[in-house]
């Protein structure tokens, strides 16, 4: 992993951004470094390692962070619109007020991270919640040897979900259990997390200690998909 110096950055900002689009930073590492109101439109940053770096006021815009690794970093008043922040670990990151229109979150791991004031638009990926946010519709899990469930989660039910298509819901009603190729019913199914949690057709399942917040996407609550080809893939 080559370290990027603040001389570095200095001569990257003086590139076009053209110039810059056509360099390849990945797998770089950046630690200290005060970038803010800088020029940094069009870098590649990919699968890089960050520690302790300043963005705020800068213009990320079309910048590249897929898959990299952000620590105790600062992206305030950031402009960080068509920014590639696909598998951006951005947990217990400043971000507030930042401006991601366009901006691709897909798996982004925002857990902790200050998000206040943010500006997104229809075309910012993933930040918005991928499930209905009002009124019922259907779910599907995976359950314990390959069983298809259909849920139906109700108007009132809590759920939320965070940068992927992977939703989490505190109650829901079991419709039906099958085999993958529909062929078989089944009357209960196992969770794959917890071989406690039993679905059962016609049944409601709750989990009393739901984790309102989204961002925790790997916590308490009834996880489903919202198509039944994406929860067989699981």
């Amino acid at each position: 992993m080559k370290a990027l110096s603040m001389d570095d950055i200095e001569r990257l900002t003086r590139l076009s951004r053209g110039e810059r689009e056509g360099l390849d930073l990945a797998e770089s590492r950046l630690v200290d470094l005060d970038l803010s109101g800088r020029d940094l439109s069009g870098l590649k940053l990919d699968w890089s390692d960050l520690e302790r770096v300043c963005f705020d006021g800068a213009d990320c815009t079309a910048m590249s962070l897929a898959n990299t690794r952000c620590v105790d970093c600062t992206f305030v008043g950031a402009d960080l619109r068509d920014a590639d922040l696909k598998g951006a670990a951005l947990r217990g990151c400043d971000l507030h007020d930042a401006h991601i229109e366009g901006a691709d979150l897909y798996e982004a791991n925002l857990e902790g991270a200050r998000l206040d004031g943010i500006t997104d638009d229809e075309n910012t990926k993933f930040f918005r919640l991928y499930c209905p946010e009002k009124g019922a519709f259907i779910g599907y899990k995976k359950c314990f040897n390959d069983l298809l469930v259909q849920i139906l989660i109700p108007a009132d039910a809590k759920r939320t979900s965070a940068t992927a298509r992977l939703c989490r819901c505190n109650k829901a009603k079991v419709l039906s259990i099958k085999s993958f190729d529909g062929k078989t019913a089944y009357q209960d199914a196992m969770s794959l997390v917890d071989p406690h949690f039993i679905y059962r057709v016609g049944r409601w399942v709750e989990v009393k200690n739901f984790n309102e917040d989204r961002w925790h996407d790997s916590t308490t609550g009834i996880h489903y998909w919202l198509t039944p080809e994406e929860a067989m893939a699981y």
